[in-house]
């Protein structure tokens, strides 16, 4: 039986590069970092991060949503609403009981937890607040948005760690193409710039130490990368079959055509060095696309600006796709959003299908003589793109790759 071909109609975006998809694309093809000292790290061992500027929750989500919400889910009703609104749907019309939900989230409510505890540490029990837990739990960000717009059909959240947002795509599609939705909102959601979680990184060793430029920190696939800068944000996307998207004549920005998952059953934190689960999953997508490695030519690539990870991957690609597919990374721009990055990166790559244009690799001064790729730097590259890859990649070994095509 032939699946049904599945059309992304809505993108909104909310990351460190802006609030919004205009902002984001302006920021991201030029290549603006936006990394930065944050106050609220201030005296830790790194203090830099990639965070949304000037978001209001009381005007984005409204003054209840903004006492009651963490701050991932609020990113993630923010990005939702533009979705939904580029859609062209309107929630009070449509059947909500053939809407779903499904977005990828590492953390949850690390923000609420960390200030809850400082209130059981300080003033006491009965000081911490009775929205704790529904503010912590990693699956409010699905919950609120069916609340918020009436989605009554499936709804779950995604946690493969840095690969969620990713994870959570690859499980809408399969909504779909099943008949159990005609409408999905899917991406990712987080909000991980807090001390405790920032430390936590810092003390793996995977943070930049670029403390002194903030703004050159995050630089993937460089020769002088030093590690990562955490970020935050959110990545919707509105997915629908594209013959029920061509019906009621909605604009469709590009296609998910696959989707494929692995693991590589090897360690934690660190990627299997040889690439294997890697390349399962992103043979999986091709497959589900019914396309071919000689097929691809771009891909938005996980590269995180670590040392490992960047050459990783990028033996990776050298090894399956050759050097004929052009390479970018967003994180140089907005950071690592963690659970929320696969989502982000996943909008960006349907944008650059649909754009012809890739954007460039922020930072990349010098190329990694041990990465053999074709990395688009310094200015966006005009491409017509015909197969694009997403990569994510996350701790556990959690491997999901996306293909999107015009």
């Amino acid at each position: 039986m032939t699946r049904p071909a599945i059309a992304v109609t809505g993108l909104g975006l909310v990351t460190a590069a802006g609030i919004g998809v205009a902002a984001n694309r302006e920021m991201i093809w030029s290549g603006t970092p936006t990394a930065r000292r944050d106050p609220k790290l201030a005296g830790l061992p790194v203090d830099i991060s990639c965070t949304v500027p000037d978001f209001d929750p009381a005007r984005h989500v409204g003054r209840r949503s903004e006492l009651s919400h963490d701050r991932f889910v609020q990113l993630g009703l923010t990005a939702a609403a533009e979705a939904i609104a580029d859609a062209g749907l309107d929630p009070s019309t449509w059947d909500g009981a053939r809407v779903g939900v499904v977005i990828g989230c590492g953390l949850g409510g690390v923000s609420t937890w960390e200030r809850q505890h400082r209130q059981l540490l300080g003033p006491g029990p009965e000081t911490v607040s009775a929205l704790l837990i529904p503010m912590l739990v990693p699956n409010m960000v699905a919950g609120h948005l069916a609340i918020r717009f009436g989605a009554t059909g499936p709804n779950f959240v995604t946690a493969t760690a840095c690969a969620s947002g990713a994870t959570a795509i690859g499980s809408a599609m399969a909504l779909l193409r099943d008949d159990l939705c005609d409408v999905v909102l899917t991406g990712g959601a987080e909000a991980g710039v807090s001390p405790l979680i920032v430390t936590g990184f810092a003390r793996m060793g995977a943070l930049s130490g670029r403390l002194d430029d903030p703004a050159a920190a995050s630089r993937p696939f460089d020769v002088d990368r030093d590690g990562f800068v955490v970020g935050e944000g959110s990545g919707i996307l509105v997915l629908e079959r594209e013959t029920d998207a061509r019906a009621r004549g909605a604009t469709i920005r590009a296609r998910v055509a696959g989707y494929g998952s692995s693991a590589d059953g090897h360690h934690m934190t660190a990627p299997d060095p040889t690439g294997a689960g890697a390349t399962r999953a992103l043979s999986a997508a091709l497959a589900d696309a019914g396309l071919g490695i000689a097929d691809v030519d771009h891909v938005n690539a996980h590269g995180t600006s670590t040392p490992l990870n960047d050459v990783t991957e990028a033996r990776m690609l050298r090894r399956t796709l050759g050097d004929r597919a052009s390479v970018t990374s967003v994180k140089g721009v907005v950071g690592h959003s963690l659970g929320a990055a696969g989502a982000i990166e996943a909008a960006v790559t349907a944008l650059t299908v649909q754009q012809a244009s890739v954007p460039p690799t922020a930072n990349l001064d010098s190329l990694d003589p041990e990465i053999e790729l074709d990395v688009v730097a310094k200015a966006a590259r005009a491409q017509p793109v015909e197969v694009a890859v997403s990569n994510s990649f996350g701790f556990g070994g959690q491997n999901a790759v996306l293909v999107f095509t015009p």
